[in-house]
């Protein structure tokens, strides 16, 4: 029989069987609702060269204002303050050895108006391939590893069964925000529900059920946006990835004021092996008056901010800031996965082979950027994925990380 014709009667069976097809009707009407959610009527519709539609929606109708708690809310436009000593080296980030700004690749087919913001349009595909309409869009709930114990105490990285990290990190202190230049790649992921990111972490909480963090940088991930292309993405929890939070502007949660930048649209150009490489600069801070925290994107775009009173522990201070990648490692196959992090090669390979986190920053309790103190390292499987600091002139504190995965020493 041909497949089409299969498919046609699997769905009459599906519509007419006695509960399967309530059950089916229900999931595709909760479907419909929660894109009408997500996607608001644009002003602008683009169409990127990668297949996205990006929507020039206005400020005021995103998503965030969907809740309750943000009824009343009044859009702070512009941050009260940046953290002191953010320009002083003069020099432009988020731009490859060439030259070429970093930038976003629906760019090449329009941009938004001011008064809008661009948003990435949530499709039913999308959805569907979420476990339930409910988790689309978040991290799955994680416990907490016990690392090993060595001379310096190693973090309490939240880790999900299955995910690897390589990260340097700093903790026993204040941090109002955090900056870094990161390495822009493409790695290979084995598996569709595997990704692979390279960001930075701000921490707050036991790490139990009340962590609160900011979390910002890029990210492959076929199973969010069902493609391998490498992507700007934001999260935010305030409950250990609980019940709240989301990725990017997939709940009320991160409210945006630039309409230059869409949130899980690609970045353009990437790095190569050998070849030209690019990077992107973030800060998070917080803002010392209003109390909310603020990202911004290379050193022209301020994105837009998360809400104090999201937050319990990071309304006051971060605890711990970390900077580096993460995989999901499934193990289908019995195997360590072969997914990639940073560029799939490990640290000792060097610039131009390897990904780097230049530049790592904090800003203090007096909002003055400075650089970390007793910068610590952690891996789970070295042989898989592994770190190497390092500190120079121009690149300030930084480091390379990253790896292939499986290989003859990892399985």
């Amino acid at each position: 029989m041909d497949m089409k014709v299969k498919l046609v009667f699997w769905l009459l069976f599906m519509l007419t069987a006695p509960g399967l097809g309530s059950a089916a009707r229900r999931r595709n009407l909760a479907v419909k609702r929660h894109l009408s959610r997500l996607n608001k009527p644009p002003l602008k519709s683009i169409k990127s060269p990668d297949g996205d539609i990006i929507d020039c929606i206005p400020i005021s109708h995103q998503p965030a204002f969907d809740h309750p708690h943000f009824k009343n809310h009044t859009i702070q436009m512009m941050p009260s303050y940046h953290p002191e000593g953010l320009y002083r080296d003069g020099k432009k980030v988020g731009k490859g050895e060439s030259g070429a700004p970093i930038t976003q690749l629906w760019h090449k087919n329009g941009r938004c108006a001011q008064g809008t913001i661009p948003v990435r349009r949530t499709r039913e595909e999308d959805l569907l391939r979420a476990s339930s309409i409910q988790s689309f869009g978040k991290k799955k709930h994680k416990t907490i590893p016990t690392p090993p114990t060595y001379a310096k105490p190693q973090p309490d990285l939240i880790n999900q069964n299955g995910h690897q990290h390589a990260i340097a990190y700093v903790e026993g202190d204040q941090y109002y925000g955090a900056k870094a230049t990161i390495n822009v790649w493409d790695p290979k992921i084995q598996q569709t529900n595997e990704f692979s990111l390279s960001q930075l972490w701000l921490l707050g909480g036991s790490f139990a059920s009340d962590l609160n963090s900011i979390e910002a940088g890029w990210q492959v991930s076929p199973d969010l946006y069902g493609d391998n292309n490498t992507r700007l993405f934001t999260y935010w929890t305030s409950d250990a990835y609980q019940a709240t939070g989301c990725y990017n502007l997939l709940c009320s949660g991160f409210i945006q004021i630039n309409n230059q930048i869409a949130m899980g649209a690609s970045i353009y150009p990437l790095s190569s092996y050998r070849g030209s490489q690019y990077d992107i600069s973030i800060l998070v801070w917080k803002d010392p008056k209003e109390g909310n925290w603020w990202m911004q994107f290379g050193n022209d775009y301020v994105l837009g901010y998360w809400p104090a009173f999201l937050f319990s522990y990071l309304s006051d201070s971060a605890s711990m800031v970390e900077w580096g990648g993460e995989v999901v490692n499934s193990e289908s196959d019995g195997q360590h996965t072969t997914t990639q992090m940073g560029s799939g090669h490990f640290p000792d390979e060097g610039f131009g082979k390897s990904s780097y986190v230049r530049n790592i920053q904090v800003v203090d309790e007096s909002n003055n950027l400075r650089a970390p103190k007793d910068v610590g390292t952690f891996t789970e499987q070295s042989s898989c994925y592994d770190i190497q600091l390092g500190k120079s002139g121009e690149w300030g504190d930084y480091f390379y990380f990253g790896g292939p995965g499986r290989n003859s020493n990892c399985q």
